[in-house]
């Protein structure tokens, strides 16, 4: 069979699934369910794979961070595998206002129509990856190794805009919390240890540290706790912080350095303790593949969803998906299912259930496969 013989196969096998695949999607969309918590979601999908004749796994590992993934293999013993990554974690009261329900519905039709496409000398894994939103499910894959062994990684996210390249920012989120020693603000033979002295100090050594910082880096900071009344010194005082580099290089050995240093000076220098743990894990920046940027710019174009060609060190959030590209090859464009949509918006979860989202996710699936067959038949 001819390459162009197998792609128009895989797009005849999802228009066939289309209407399963729809409703699929508009399941989970109406059954949003947080990060470790998508119980439904994984049970339909998991039925989705075994109707497809995937051996499923629900719960990959031990650890409690991953019992709500999955996988779904088909020729797993093929000397040659694709990777498809699915999420469908929703949002707190927004619901699916990333559009996580048509990643899955995308990268399940097209790991079902490249299962039956390809070359019997590749197989196909659909990975089902929890809590993009909060702990990142594929940081705890990536590092179990879940991914190890395959040829490529593709994942397309909903956007407001056709997209192909570009990066992602490092993050690894901050807690510093500062114990000093209480005392009434207004006694004459002790003034305390205020703690939130010293917060507000690296907060504002914080402000003037940006300046040194490598290009693209991001600090943004809160008060978590800060005392619970004005007439005592406080005793103690958090603030949480979002860390953000280009690179895992820039985030770990330089920026956040940095920060833990300041606030261990402080500390000392007012005879505080001081504590700090990251309260979520490192999500890598993105590693894109250039050969598999070419074949979606390519085929989305054929497509007739010509994509704008984002600069390298572009990057405009952060995702565990760049955990996966630093052990595989990997891709991640985005298709528009709404021009001008912006994520985490009561529209884009609009959007993420419209019809016309749901159309051009059977589009993407259809893009997504005839990508994993040229890649394959390339190989």
């Amino acid at each position: 069979m001819t390459l162009q013989e197998r792609e128009a196969q895989a797009c005849a096998i999802i228009d066939d699934m289309a209407r399963e695949l729809r409703k699929l999607s508009l399941y989970l969309h109406d059954n949003p369910e947080l990060g470790l918590e998508e119980h439904k979601a994984v049970n339909v999908i998991n039925q989705f794979l075994e109707n497809h004749n995937f051996t499923s796994q629900v719960g990959l590992t031990d650890l409690p961070e991953l019992q709500t993934a999955l996988r779904g293999d088909y020729n797993c013993e093929a000397p040659h595998k694709m990777a498809f990554l699915g999420e469908y974690d929703a949002l707190p009261e927004l619901g699916h206002g990333c559009g996580h329900n048509l990643i899955a519905m995308m990268s399940l039709g097209a790991a079902v129509a490249f299962s039956q496409c390809a070359p019997e000398t590749w197989g196909t894994t659909f990975f089902g990856c929890p809590a993009e939103e909060t702990i990142g499910g594929k940081v705890y894959m990536a590092e179990a190794g879940l991914f190890k062994g395959y040829e490529a990684a593709l994942i397309i996210h909903p956007g407001g805009e056709n997209e192909v390249g570009g990066t992602s920012l490092a993050t690894h989120p901050l807690e510093v919390t500062f114990h000093g020693r209480f005392c009434h603000i207004a006694s004459l033979t002790d003034s305390g240890i205020n703690a939130l002295d010293c917060a507000v100090d690296l907060y504002q050594r914080i402000k003037e540290l940006k300046k040194t910082f490598p290009k693209g880096a991001i600090v943004g900071a809160i008060f978590t706790e800060a005392g619970t009344a004005p007439n005592v010194v406080t005793p103690k005082a958090t603030i949480r912080m979002t860390v953000r580099g280009r690179t895992v290089d820039d985030l770990e050995g330089i920026i956040l350095p940095a920060i833990k240093e300041s606030a261990q000076e402080i500390a000392v220098s007012y005879g505080a303790q001081v504590e700090m743990h990251h309260y979520e894990p490192l999500f890598k920046d993105m590693r894109q593949d250039k050969r598999l940027l070419d074949l979606f710019t390519e085929v989305m174009t054929e497509f007739d969803e010509a994509p704008r060609i984002l600069p390298d060190d572009e990057a405009d959030g952060s995702t565990d998906v760049g955990n996966v590209s630093y052990e595989v090859p990997t891709a991640q464009p985005t298709l528009q299912i709404g021009l001008g949509l912006e994520a985490h918006t009561p529209e884009f979860t609009c959007a993420a259930g419209s019809d016309y989202g749901l159309a051009q996710a059977i589009k993407g699936a259809k893009i997504m496969a005839v990508v994993a067959l040229r890649y394959a038949m390339c190989k």
